[in-house]
């Protein structure tokens, strides 16, 4: 009888273990029962672009949490379904189809980079979901396409931003180089085909390999016609690589970044050759510096608390991208009761919203919905950054 007892006992709190398991597994579900919104995440959360993608996915779980506390999106929770591309446009294929096939999401936030974005783009076409890309290739917004959307700052403000400075210094004779993936690509379209209307001329264009770890033979090709400086289009490793190749040369002409290395990890890969190093970034890297009228310092002071509080890491501009996306995923999901069409509607006629990385204003005309004033340029001084005026 003993024996009965205890073993009765024990499965009656085996059972209670298995209960509570199954709560912490299972996505939140409100009081009020409503089914949860399944949304997708599809980043490079590991391999060469990972300081893109793992603080875009860490900032997505952060803000459904967040979502989640105060109760969901008219009662209904959140959930969060996130796949790893690894920087990869097969895998990034791979997983926008399990999202979309297997695990019936509404709405998609990602990829990281322009070449896994544009990789996915016919399949959100095809299954007509609302999709908010964390790349900057202009290409992915432009021809427009009613279901694609893209929080990061485009190349053509970046490039702007950097030949604003250029012009500032009277400089008129530039050489850039570029990765020759679809990032690249649309940076050196950007790069040539603004040059004349700032009065630059480029004087030599190369390219280099995502994976090359040395440019030297490039670069001796743009000091041969005596450049006043040089612009470098690429995420890292390679600007990193760039701008050592560039100290070994001696080569003492100023040095642009673009946008896609606005990162402490750009400053930790380059060393000391990072010094000097100018480039168009997001408010986030510099938001102590901005004067307290700036609409945006607000927003970019509550996310890098959350951030840092809750990872103990620091932030970038690239988890804001993320960050922004799903700040206005949820609310285009207010009144849609999952409607993908509603959603995606709301998506283009979101405006004003103030975030971490501009002010967005979409339209049927402009699925990025950002001024020039979403860029700042800073200064690489003494391992930090600085704002340049």
């Amino acid at each position: 009888m003993l024996l009965v007892k205890r073993y009765r006992s024990m499965m009656m709190i085996l059972s209670v273990l298995a209960i509570a398991c199954l709560l912490v597994a299972s996505p939140a579900i409100s009081a009020s029962g409503k089914k949860p919104y399944k949304i997708g995440g599809i980043f490079a959360v590991t391999g060469p672009a990972s300081f893109l993608g793992d603080p875009e996915k860490k900032s997505m779980e952060m803000v459904v949490d967040q979502i989640n506390a105060k109760g969901g999106i008219d009662g209904h929770m959140l959930e969060a379904v996130i796949y790893d591309t690894e920087g990869d446009p097969s895998k990034a294929v791979m997983g926008v189809s399990k999202l979309i096939n297997k695990d019936n999401v509404i709405a998609i936030i990602g990829p990281s980079r322009t070449p896994t974005t544009l990789a996915v783009m016919p399949m959100i076409q095809k299954a007509k979901i609302p999709f908010i890309s964390c790349a900057a290739g202009n290409k992915i917004v432009q021809p427009i396409d009613p279901w694609v959307f893209k929080t990061a700052q485009s190349d053509i403000l970046a490039v702007a931003a950097i030949y604003e400075n250029l012009k500032s210094k009277n400089i008129k004779k530039i050489g850039i180089i570029s990765v020759n993936n679809a990032f690249g690509e649309s940076g050196k379209e950007q790069l040539l085909s603004q040059a004349p209307a700032f009065g630059l001329a480029v004087s030599k264009s190369e390219t280099y390999g995502a994976k090359d770890t040395d440019m030297t033979a490039q670069l001796t090709k743009i000091r041969q016609d005596n450049p006043e400086a040089i612009v470098c289009w690429g995420t890292n490793p390679g600007p990193a690589v760039l701008a050592k190749n560039i100290q070994q040369l001696g080569l003492d002409i100023p040095l642009y970044q673009s946008h896609g290395v606005a990162s402490p990890k750009f400053i930790e890969l380059a060393g000391s050759a990072a010094e000097g190093i100018m480039l168009p970034t997001g408010k986030i890297l510099v938001a102590a510096l901005l004067p307290d009228s700036d609409p945006q310092k607000e927003v970019l002071n509550a996310y890098t608390s959350e951030y840092e509080k809750k990872y103990k890491s620091s932030v970038s501009g690239f988890g804001g991208y993320a960050y922004d996306a799903v700040k206005i995923l949820a609310a285009a999901l207010k009144n849609s009761n999952g409607d993908k069409e509603k959603i995606r509607e709301a998506l283009e006629n979101t405006n004003g919203y103030v975030g971490v990385s501009g002010i967005f204003n979409f339209s049927k005309t402009d699925h990025n919905g950002l001024s020039p004033e979403a860029f700042v340029m800073v200064k690489i001084q003494d391992s930090t950054w600085k704002l340049l005026q």
